[in-house]
C-alpha cells in the first residue's frame, strides 16, 4: 500500500476510535503532505485552540515521516482551520519584520511550536536582510527575527 493511502487509513481509523466519523485527503505539496480532513463533526477536532488537531498531526509525524524520502513532514488540516492560522501567523510575522526594519531592533515571537516555527523562519527567509534564530531549550521556543550583521 502506497504511503499516502496507509496516512490516510491511519487518520480514518484514528478519528473512528475517537467516534468522528470524516473524510479524509492527501494533498501532496512541495512544503509538505497535507492531510485534509473535512465533515459534519469536524468541529470536534478544532475545541480548545485545535488541541486534537494538533495531537493528530503530532501522531501522524511520529509514525510516518522517518518514511518519508525528503525533509517534508505532514501537516494536519480540518475544515482549513490551519489554512486560515499559517496565513495568520505570516501576516503577523511580516508585520513583525517590518517592525525590525524601522526600529533596528530584533523583535520576538513566540513561544511556537514546531511547526509555527518553521512557518515563520520560512517567512522570514524570503527577506535576504532579516535573520531568524530559535531560543529556548522546551517544545514551546521563541523566535528572534533581527537584521543580518554586515561584516
Amino acid at each position: 500500500m502506497e504511503l499516502n493511502e496507509r496516512v490516510r487509513q491511519f487518520a480514518v481509523d484514528t478519528l473512528a476510535a475517537m467516534g468522528l466519523s470524516l473524510d479524509v485527503a492527501i494533498n501532496d505539496t512541495p512544503d509538505g503532505i497535507r492531510v485534509e480532513i473535512s465533515g459534519d463533526g469536524g468541529e470536534a477536532l478544532l475545541r480548545r485552540r485545535a488541541e486534537a488537531l494538533d495531537a493528530l498531526q503530532v501522531i501522524v509525524n511520529t509514525a510516518f515521516r522517518r518514511q518519508l524520502d525528503d525533509d517534508r513532514s505532514f501537516v494536519v488540516d480540518c475544515l482549513d482551520y490551519r489554512k486560515g492560522k499559517d496565513a495568520e501567523l505570516r501576516q503577523m510575522t511580516r508585520f513583525t519584520m517590518e517592525k525590525v526594519k524601522t526600529n533596528r531592533a530584533s523583535q520576538e515571537m513566540g513561544p511556537l511550536n514546531p511547526y509555527s516555527r518553521r512557518i515563520v523562519h520560512l517567512t522570514v527567509a524570503e527577506d535576504p536582510a532579516l535573520a531568524t534564530e530559535s531560543i529556548g531549550d522546551a517544545f514551546l521556543k521563541t523566535v528572534i527575527i533581527s537584521a543580518k550583521r554586515v561584516s
